[in-house]
């Protein structure tokens, strides 16, 4: 037998997800490069974003180059923003540098942000 409630919970909780998700990627948007005046999520600093609906975020990120002067103490400025986020219970932030990050990764809106179209 079909067990319509259990389905129904399911996709009400992968639509929290997609909503706290959403949420998150919104705080990444207000967080700045600071050597690039472009937000890291469309810079393309993120390489991995999960968020479940237990509010459990984890971030895998990267910076545009490893000598950055605050390269230490980034990761923790983005978990703190994300501890804000209506929602969130948990946040892991983890800083990597391969691959190096390069401008392919930066959105359309960001090329456009700093005259590279």
């Amino acid at each position: 037998m079909i067990d319509f409630k259990k389905i129904g919970e399911q996709l009400l909780g992968r639509t929290d997800a997609k909503e706290l998700e959403a949420r998150v990627i919104e705080k990444l948007r207000t967080i700045y490069d600071p050597e690039v005046p472009v937000n890291i999520y469309d810079l393309g600093l993120i390489y991995e974003l999960d968020v479940n609906k237990a509010g459990e975020v984890s971030v895998v990120m990267t910076l545009t180059a490893p000598n950055c002067p605050v390269a230490e103490g980034f990761p923790d400025l983005v978990q703190n923003a994300l501890w804000l986020v209506d929602g969130v219970n948990e946040v892991t932030v983890e800083l990597v540098w391969e691959p190096p990050w390069g401008s392919e990764r930066m959105t359309e809106a960001a090329r456009l942000q700093l005259g590279l179209m």
